[in-house]
């Protein structure tokens, strides 16, 4: 699946992930991290029909680990994958 994998590692990025804190300067956990960037691929797969929707969903419940996505990590997750599938439309 190289265009989840694309999604995923491009949404760390985006969401600051690469540094020692995210863009927010809030510090967050790996597991959040993880979380945060496969929901990012999980809409942009959704929204382009592409697949590995369903390996996403398994991914973050796993690291989700029966924890809710707080509602700052829900707004960068839909700000970047946003950016991502905006990005591709304009190319």
């Amino acid at each position: 699946m190289p265009a989840k994998t694309t999604f995923h590692e491009l949404g760390h990025v985006l969401l600051g992930h690469t540094g020692e804190s995210v863009s927010d300067g809030a510090n967050l956990p790996r597991n959040l991290r993880e979380v945060e960037a496969e929901c990012v691929a999980l809409l942009c797969t959704e929204s382009l029909g592409l697949d590995g929707a369903e390996y996403c969903r398994g991914y973050v419940q796993h690291w989700l680990r029966g924890e809710r996505i707080p509602e700052a990590s829900a707004s960068r997750i839909f700000k970047v994958a946003d950016q991502i599938i905006r990005a591709g439309r304009a190319a």
